[in-house]
C-alpha cells in the first residue's frame, strides 16, 4: 500500500509523489529511496515503477516515487529541478518520515535514469534549483543539500544526443519526437549528457553507482552505457555493472523472477552504500 503526498511546487503547480512505507515497522531500515520513472521525458507517472517500489518497501526502505515536470510541461532541466526537490523533501522531512537524512538513495529508470544521474552528479547546481519543497505549513526553497548517498540507474538514457542519433538511425520516430519535446535542440542534448558532465569535471560528487543494462534493450544502445562506465570510473566513481542477457528495456516494471533478482541486487547495493 502507498499514500499520495505533495512534495513540491513549481510553475504554479503542485507536484505529487507516492509514498511507500516499509512493509513491517520492525524491518524498517531508516533509509529512503527516491524513485524516478521513465517515459522518454514525455510520458509515465509515479505509479509506473510500482512493482519496484513495493519490492524496496518490502526490503525495509521508505520509497518516494515522484511525479515531475517533463516535455509535456517544459524543457530540460525542469525535471531535474523537481527530482532534486524530491531529495530535499526527504532530507528536510526526515524525522517525520523516520529516515536518516544522510541515508537517501536514488533510483531512475530509462529517461528517469538520466535524470537520477544528473541529480546525483550535480545535486546543488544553481540550474537545478527553483522547485519549492513542501514543509509542514508552507512551500519553501529549503536550504538543505540534495546530495544522494548512492544511485541506481536502470537502463538509463545517459547521453541524450547519442540516443537521439540512434533513434534516427533505427527509425524510432516516437523516441525522436520525445527528445524534441523535452530538449530545445541537439546542443541542448549534449549539455544534458551525464558523460559530458563527468568528462568535463563538472560533477559536484560521484556517488556509488549501480548500472543495469538489459541484453535485448532496443531503446538504449549498449555502446552508450559502456561509455558511461568508462567516464564514471575515469572520474573516480565506484561502479557496479549488471548485465541481464536477453531481457528487454524496462523489464523491471513487471513482476517476474528477473525483477525480483534485480531488486535483491539493488537492495544489497543500497544496504552496502547508504549509512553504516
Amino acid at each position: 500500500m502507498s499514500e499520495t503526498i505533495a512534495y513540491g511546487r513549481a510553475a504554479g503547480a503542485v507536484l505529487e509523489a507516492e509514498l511507500y512505507a516499509p512493509k513491517a515497522a520492525s524491518a524498517a531500515l531508516g533509509r529512503a529511496i527516491v524513485m524516478v520513472h521513465g517515459g522518454a521525458w514525455s510520458s509515465g507517472d509515479r505509479h509506473a515503477p510500482a512493482v519496484l517500489c513495493e519490492h524496496f518497501a518490502a526490503a525495509g526502505f521508505t520509497v518516494l516515487s515522484l511525479d515531475f515536470r517533463d516535455g509535456r510541461q517544459g524543457k530540460h532541466p525542469c525535471a531535474v529541478q523537481d527530482v532534486v526537490a524530491g531529495i530535499r523533501y526527504v532530507r528536510a522531512n526526515a524525522a517525520a518520515l523516520a529516515v536518516a537524512p544522510e541515508e537517501i538513495g536514488l533510483v531512475g529508470c530509462s529517461s528517469g535514469g538520466h535524470l537520477a544521474l544528473l541529480a546525483a552528479l550535480q545535486p546543488d547546481a544553481p540550474a537545478h534549483r527553483g522547485t519549492l519543497v513542501a514543509m509542514a505549513d508552507s512551500w519553501q526553497d529549503v536550504d538543505v543539500s540534495a546530495r544522494a548517498g548512492a544511485v541506481a540507474a536502470l537502463w538509463p538514457v545517459s547521453d541524450p544526443r547519442v540516443r537521439f542519433e540512434y533513434a534516427l538511425r533505427v527509425g524510432r520516430e516516437e523516441l525522436v519526437a520525445a527528445h524534441r519535446r523535452y530538449f530545445r535542440d541537439e546542443t541542448h542534448m549534449v549539455q544534458a549528457s551525464a558523460q559530458r558532465v563527468l568528462r568535463e569535471g563538472e560533477a559536484e560528487q560521484v556517488p556509488p553507482l549501480l548500472l543495469v543494462q538489459p541484453g535485448a534493450d532496443a531503446n538504449v544502445p549498449q555502446a552508450m552505457t559502456l561509455d558511461l562506465v568508462r567516464e564514471y570510473q575515469a572520474a573516480g566513481g565506484a561502479l557496479h555493472y549488471l548485465f541481464y542477457p536477453g531481457l528487454r528495456h524496462g523489464f523491471g516494471y513487471e513482476a517476474s523472477a528477473e525483477t525480483t533478482r534485480l531488486t535483491e541486487e539493488a537492495t544489497a547495493f543500497f544496504r552496502g552504500t547508504l549509512g553504516p
